[in-house]
């Protein structure tokens, strides 16, 4: 292969942000005197957006149109203001981030967290890289498992699909990855497990950062 860019997925591969999903849903579970869910349960509620999280995080019988809006607006409002309070980059990102910039590789971002939550992430965590592309879902952007973000990336990177990776943690960005026509790489360090991974057509599965950079 000649990689000359990756495309990450942005929570559960670059950014431990379970902490905050969680702490952010079950604040508002709360306020409403429901009950709330662990950190793991997060972990499989995560992946799709945070529409797709509240409605999970809900009871059934509270998942009408109406009452899913009202607590979709709240955990908006509470997320917002907490996704960085805990929230941090896994173990060994920091030094392949350093790696792919100094190899010239292009690092891009496509994420199903809403865009400006996205932003201020990137922002925050990833302020001393270069980062060529990063956009989170919302407006024009489709949500994973369309292609339509990491197509996106690849022409604002100036990078033909064939030569990008495409690095997520879930079934999603392996679909993704496959509907765009790049690499797919699973990581073991995020959301799912590798069995998921596999199935949903990861070429190749790490369980460290750093061994991302044997695949290039």
């Amino acid at each position: 292969m000649n990689i000359k860019g990756v495309v990450f997925d942005l929570d559960g591969t670059l950014a431990d942000s379970v902490e905050d999903i969680a702490e952010s849903m079950n604040q508002v579970l709360k306020e409403q005197n429901l009950a709330v869910h662990s950190t793991e349960t997060y972990k499989i509620f995560a992946g799709n957006g945070i529409s797709k999280l509240v409605k999970n995080a809900l009871p059934e019988h509270l998942r009408t149109d109406e009452i899913f809006a009202k607590h979709f607006d709240r955990m908006l409002e509470i997320y917002s203001s907490n996704c960085i309070n805990k929230t941090k980059l896994y173990p060994g990102i920091s030094d392949l981030l350093d790696q792919l910039q100094q190899k010239n590789i292009k690092i891009g971002i496509f994420s199903n967290k809403a865009n400006d939550l996205t932003q201020k992430v990137v922002k925050v965590l990833l302020a001393k890289w270069d980062v060529a592309f990063a956009v989170g879902a919302g407006g024009d952007v489709a949500r994973k498992p369309d292609p339509q973000g990491a197509l996106m990336a690849a022409k604002e990177m100036g990078i033909s699909p064939s030569e990008l990776m495409f690095v997520g943690d879930t079934d999603v960005d392996m679909k993704t990855a496959n509907n765009a026509g790049m690499f797919a790489v699973g990581v073991l360090w995020g959301f799912r497990e590798a069995e998921e991974l596999k199935t949903n057509g990861a070429k190749v599965i790490i369980s460290e950062a750093l061994d991302l950079l044997k695949h290039l």
